[in-house]
This record gives structure tokens, sequence and C-alpha cells, in this order.
């Protein structure tokens, strides 16, 4: 073993194998993480958090979500692009405030509704089999009271949230519009099943994470 470590050769084939490593790991990471910042940059989502994760509360958000899916679906039917879709939820901001609370109205219950329109951090998620990595996207969000259980969240542009993927497969229509919208690399990236993408997406995330630790503690 001394031998071993003592070998100038090996040494200096060590150090060689471990910067060659980093350097391939660092690589991917970057390339991942830009790729995911132009994700972000053109999908917005919609995203609604549950009062609690009793069953209850988790039902009356599916209620809530099949309301404002239903309304939504009128209003962005000829909408073509991301800062369409947020015009017009801005513009109707109020009219989702309304259905929510109808809907949690009529089930029973007096929980406040919050509705804002902003950009959150998302972890890595997958919709059908297409995967969104972590990081910050534009959002339509509704909380519902406290906000504390289990949230559902989907796409509103590009249109997915009007799609049943209870198959786990998102449709090739659906995927078409998904494709126009991102690059080659992009689209490659999202609807990659592989373990090694979903690796990189979760380096994404722990890096992403342990930036926001850092940032909170100054």
């Amino acid at each position: 073993m001394q031998y071993f470590f003592k070998n100038s050769k090996i040494r200096m084939f060590l150090v060689l194998f471990l910067l060659l490593f980093f350097y391939t790991f660092l690589c991917a990471v970057s390339y991942v993480n830009a790729v995911s910042s132009h994700i972000s940059d053109s999908v917005f989502r919609l995203h609604i958090l549950a009062n609690s994760n009793s069953e209850e509360d988790q039902n009356l958000k599916y209620l809530v979500r099949d309301e404002v899916i239903s309304y939504l679906t009128s209003l962005t039917e000829n909408v073509n692009s991301k800062e369409e879709v947020i015009q017009v939820v801005n513009e109707n901001l109020h009219h989702f405030e309304q259905i929510a609370e109808q809907v949690i109205s009529e089930n029973g219950y007096t929980y406040p509704v919050k509705i804002s329109v902003g950009n959150f951090s998302f972890p890595t998620k997958e919709y059908g089999d297409v995967s969104l990595p972590a990081g910050s996207y534009d959002a339509l969000r509704i909380e519902i009271g406290q906000a504390a259980g289990n949230n559902w969240w989907c796409v509103l542009f590009p249109p997915l949230c009007f799609v049943d993927v209870s198959s786990g497969i998102v449709p090739d229509e659906s995927k078409e519009i998904i494709k126009e919208n991102l690059s080659d690399e992009e689209y490659s990236l999202i609807t990659d099943d592989s373990n090694e993408v979903k690796f990189k997406f979760k380096i994404v995330e722990f890096f992403q994470n342990v930036g926001k630790q850092v940032t909170a503690k100054k």
C-alpha cells in the first residue's frame, strides 16, 4: 500500500483521474442547470396548495382544481404563448378567487383563498412521462386555508393541465406543443426518463437547495 502511494506515476494517474472526474461532473451539472433554467423560462405552471393533508382537505383541493381548469380551458383556448397566458390569468385573478371560494363554500368550508402570480421554487416533478427539472418557475398559485397540505401542480403553458395523464403517458399531440416551445435539447431532456437524466436533475436540485440555505443564513 505504501508503495502504491509513493509511486509518482500512480499518484499522477490518480490526480488526473480525479480532476477528469470532477471536470466531467461539473460540466454535466452546468449543462443541465443551464438547460433547465431556459426550460423554466418557457413554462407557466398552476400550483394549488391544500389546507392540510386530511382526506377531506385533499379532496377539496381537487374539486377546486377541476373548476379552475374548466374555467381556464375556455379562457386559453386560442392562446399561443406563455406571455398571453400570463396576461389572461392576471386579468382574471378575481374570477379564480371567486370560483375557488364558491367551491369551498358549497362543500361546507370557510377557508380563505389566496391567489397570486409569481415566480416560485419547485423541486423536480414528473407529469406523466414528462419530467421538469427543479428551478424557479412562473406560476399561478392558489393557496387554500393554511396551505399546509400536499400540493397539486400542472403546466398551463405549454398546455398540459388539460391532458389526462392518468395512464402515465403524455399524448403525442401534447408533446408536439411542448416541442414547438423548446429546443431539441430541452425537449429531449424533459422526455428522457433514463436514470442518468433523473440523476442529473437530482444533482441540480441538490445544489439549488444548498444555495438557498447559504443565502438564507446571510
